[in-house]
């Protein structure tokens, strides 16, 4: 078996990856496949936290949108991530994998209350770590919440799980002659117009503290299990390599 390029990891996962084909909530069958995916690469020893995010259940800044104001449109924002934890929490230890939940939010009656040490020690002996409630504060997204896990616990990676297969220099959906980025710099990824990878503030916390990105497709089978061994799937990001096409 080939070694794992890497050991530990930051998995950031979309809201929407919970509800398979509802058009809102979540589907237990589609947290299975997400857990199954998981898994995959649980068993082979590579340590795994999980950032979830809620926009299957609540967007803030849609809550905003409606006339919510926007410091309490974050926390019921923060509120649908932890409903998500849940659900993939019971479709993981459904399939064999021992997890531990942790919240931004105090929720002892849910889960545990995110402590740094805790949570390495968790990944350690060999439990799948959930983070929900992103950083626990309004008008930050799940994006920056998942770049500040991977940082505090000293993860090799932050693997943002999409349902586009890499990073365009423009919309693949729309245009038929985008080109896919094997490697991005973080400079570019900030800086380049039409290039969606995350926010700009948890681009900047990675490019600040050296963390590397992986942004790959989910749902196609094997894909997380290839992005751990280094696979060339979707696009890399980091400080260290140049931008390239596929």
């Amino acid at each position: 078996m080939t070694e794992n390029r890497f050991k530990r990891v930051l998995l950031k996962v979309g809201g929407e990856s919970m509800m398979g084909k509802r058009e809102y909530g979540i589907d237990p069958q589609a947290a299975l496949e997400v857990a199954k995916q998981i898994k995959d690469v649980y068993t082979q020893h590579v340590q795994v936290a999980v950032v979830i995010g809620g926009g299957n259940i609540f967007r803030g800044l849609a809550g905003e949108k409606l006339g919510i104001e926007r410091a309490t449109a974050d926390y019921m924002g923060m509120l649908a991530t932890v409903m998500n934890g849940l659900a993939l929490q019971d479709a993981l230890e459904k399939v064999g994998v021992p997890t531990r939940m942790q919240s931004a939010l105090l929720m002892p009656a849910v889960c545990e209350s995110f402590i740094r040490r805790k949570a390495i020690r968790h990944m350690e002996k060999g439990r799948v770590v959930i983070l929900a409630a992103g950083t626990g504060v309004p008008y930050v997204t799940t994006d920056t919440g998942a770049s500040l896990h991977a940082l505090e616990l000293k993860c090799d990676v932050l693997m943002k799980a999409t349902k586009v297969d890499a990073i365009y220099d423009k919309d693949p959906a729309k245009n038929k002659d985008a080109r896919r980025f094997k490697t991005l710099s973080c400079k570019d990824a900030i800086k380049m117009a039409g290039v969606e990878v995350m926010d700009t503030a948890a681009l900047a916390m990675c490019s600040e503290n050296n963390m590397p990105l992986m942004v790959f497709e989910l749902f196609k089978e094997g894909n997380l299990t290839k992005a751990i061994s280094g696979e060339d799937i979707g696009t890399y990001v980091g400080n260290e390599v140049k931008t390239e096409y596929a």
